[in-house]
């Protein structure tokens, strides 16, 4: 990045947690963005195509721009064996330059001690609620994952969380007095939102926790309208976050949760879908399980169908078998970003 023609914008805004990053990310921009300001936003990962990891002002930053970006970047991505989503990071970072944003949104990929997204200072810090993933790479308890994500402070003027578990908070907030941000890191206060356009009661912790920020931020910025921003909150979509698909006579819902901590964040929500579901689709990577969050779904529906069962090879091929079945039927598919393009393209 060092050799790279960067420039500093008026905020840059980090986000790390094991949930809810790319949601409260796009709900902040939704929101600075009704204040007039330019806003670029890097979120990963995509679903349909690589372009929606790098957006300005909503829009996916086109192919050829992207692809004249690269021949710059990749020999010095090549010189440092920098790995996809270090080159991804750069490029975000480049095109946000030459578009002159005003504010910048980076989403942690994994963790944020080692991240890219933390290669460059930053104005404000933002945790979305942290639960067990990546354990290989982040640790194998709550605390130590949260000590890894602490990092997304480093470097930063201000830092707001989410409401956290006990272990999790006390590794944030040690991390907040090493670096002295002292009453400059805060907790989020949970409200209400009940005219919130993304389905899902944990989308009210996303909505909240980008609430938060637009508030601490419009004291410097007097662009911020905040009952305009608040409105963007609310009329905030995203794909893949319990979207509802209306086909042939059938509703289908899909849903990126891909671990346990997003499974249990949806199920309160579930019995006003559908009560119960016909099917709850689970398929997840080949090199995930998540076996140990069938039995949580199992009261929601009448049948549970995950790729570990052996009937079928893909969430694809289960949906269609259920459609054959029952035309009229309420599905909820779910597992990963993956298994929601698959279905999206579809």
């Amino acid at each position: 990045m060092a050799a790279l023609p960067l420039r500093r914008p008026q905020l840059r805004i980090r986000v790390a947690g094991t949930n809810g990053k790319g949601s409260t990310a796009t709900m902040l921009a939704a929101a600075l963005q009704s204040a007039g300001l330019r806003v670029g936003l890097y979120t990963s990962p995509h679903l349909l195509a690589f372009n929606e990891r790098i957006r300005i002002n909503g829009q996916p930053v086109a192919d050829d721009l992207l692809l004249a970006q690269l021949a710059t970047i990749m020999p010095l991505a090549e010189q440092a064996a920098a790995s996809y989503f270090e080159t991804a990071t750069a490029l975000a970072l480049t095109q946000f330059s030459r578009a002159a944003v005003d504010v910048e949104i980076l989403e942690a990929g994994v963790g944020a001690r080692f991240d890219a997204t933390t290669a460059l200072p930053a104005d404000l810090a933002l945790i979305t609620p942290i639960g067990l993933d990546h354990q290989a790479w982040l640790g194998d308890s709550l605390a130590a994952i949260a000590a890894e994500k602490a990092y997304v402070m480093q470097g930063c003027a201000a830092a707001i969380s989410a409401p956290q578990p006990d272990d999790a908070m006390a590794q944030l907030q040690a991390f907040a007095e090493a670096v002295q941000l002292g009453t400059r890191f805060s907790v989020c206060d949970l409200e209400d939102w009940p005219d919130l356009a993304m389905a899902g009661a944990h989308q009210q912790i996303n909505a909240s926790l980008s609430w938060a920020a637009v508030r601490s931020l419009a004291t410097d910025v007097p662009t911020i309208d905040l009952a305009r921003a608040r409105q963007a909150i609310a009329d905030c979509q995203l794909l893949g976050r319990l979207q509802r698909l209306d086909y042939r006579g059938a509703s289908i819902w899909l849903d990126a949760a891909h671990n346990r901590h997003a499974v249990e964040a949806l199920l309160p929500s579930l019995p006003a879908l559908a009560d119960p579901f016909d099917a709850i689709l689970v398929f997840t990577r080949e090199d995930r399980s998540l076996l140990d969050v069938l039995p949580l779904l199992a009261p929601y529906a009448k049948r549970v169908i995950s790729r570990e069962d052996g009937s079928y090879d893909s969430a694809v091929a289960a949906l269609h078998d259920c459609l054959q079945r029952q035309n009229a039927g309420r599905y909820l598919v779910l597992g990963s970003f993956m298994t929601v393009a698959a279905l999206l393209r579809t």
